[in-house]
């Protein structure tokens, strides 16, 4: 059963098409940023299509936010090209463009004693067009938080209003910053809603997450950036597949030293690919049903005693772990 079905709907209804739309909201060319002599963003490559939720994910330092600031206008690039909605920053056009921009940073800092309604009349007045306060309220679902102090608010709640901020201009592209980090799951799925109906609306979204069930429910593409560099970029369905795998068999054993090597697992019938993950190892498979016979007959013909063995549908997360030999989540 779909968890959630106003999500998968409203992404079928949005205006975003791949076979139809073909207007850029961001492109990024060559896009270079150092500092000192370490090289935050390495000759990065993007393209955002109008209409559609674009997902950067990575580790820490992969240059992610630099990347993400430079978009943003915020940070100058040292090379390379960069558009947005069709314009490029310090042509005499920045303030104009950023009225079209909404951008909800990592850490939004507003002011505890103003109220949630006072903190909204004050973005919407940087913005020479834009939603009513009142409708704001109401896509948030703050209509009851209105005169309470910013500093009152629960957690998911001032994550709710750093989001309304960025939608009160009514914005044709709105950038997003790890927008539920910290989290609980019931506000993480609140603010998931509130971005759909905004795709629903015609906007654009580029997002960074660290939670790969965002990206596969939220993202048309996603891409994978490391050391400043794009290492993969596709559907998050088509990067799944890319696996070989639709499953992954997870284990461990009391005793190291009797495992069978990588070279062994490879070797395994059904097993696509194998890794060591931790203190364990991770096996690939799109026949579980001949990997895991196979993989307990190896264990007991070397004397290894199991303590773990999990088994789950490939993900995002694993092909984060393949092409990177890391947890996006344990960064």
């Amino acid at each position: 059963m779909d968890s959630f079905p106003l999500v998968r709907e409203a992404q079928r209804d949005s205006c975003y098409d791949p076979h139809v739309v073909n207007a850029l909201a961001v492109r990024c060319h060559r896009l270079v940023k150092r500092y000192a002599d370490v090289v935050a963003v390495g000759g990065l490559d993007l393209e955002v299509r109008r209409g559609e939720c674009f997902g950067l994910l990575g580790p820490n330092g992969a240059g992610k936010t630099t990347t993400i600031e430079i978009l943003e206008g915020l940070t100058t690039p040292d090379e390379g090209e960069v558009e947005v909605l069709g314009e490029r920053w310090g042509r005499g056009n920045d303030r104009s463009l950023r009225a079209r921009l909404g951008i909800q940073l990592q850490e939004t800092q507003l002011s505890e004693k103003l109220s949630v309604e006072e903190t909204l009349r004050l973005f919407r007045s940087f913005y020479p067009r834009g939603r009513s306060v009142d409708d704001v309220l109401a896509l948030v679902e703050l209509e009851s938080k209105r005169a309470s102090w910013v500093g009152k608010l629960s957690g998911g709640q001032k994550q709710r209003l750093a989001v309304a901020c960025a939608l009160v201009g009514d914005p044709d592209l709105l950038f997003l910053d790890e927008p539920t980090t910290g989290l609980d799951p019931q506000s993480r799925r609140q603010l998931w809603e509130l971005l759909v109906h905004y795709r629903a609306g015609g906007g654009t979204i580029l997002l960074t997450t660290h939670y790969m069930d965002e990206a596969e429910t939220l993202c048309d593409r996603v891409a994978i950036v490391d050391l400043g560099r794009l290492i993969a970029l596709d559907t998050p369905r088509a990067l799944v597949a890319s696996l070989g795998a639709e499953h992954v068999v997870e284990f461990a054993v009391a005793d190291p030293q009797r495992a069978p090597s990588i070279e062994e697992l490879n070797a395994l019938a059904g097993v696509r690919d194998a890794r060591r993950e931790g203190e364990g190892w991770a096996v690939g498979t799109s026949e579980v049903h001949l990997a895991v016979p196979a993989l307990i007959a190896t264990l007991n013909a070397r004397g290894a005693v199991l303590t773990a063995l999990a088994t789950h549908s490939a993900t995002l997360e694993d092909v984060f772990v393949s092409l990177t030999g890391r947890h996006l989540r344990d960064q």
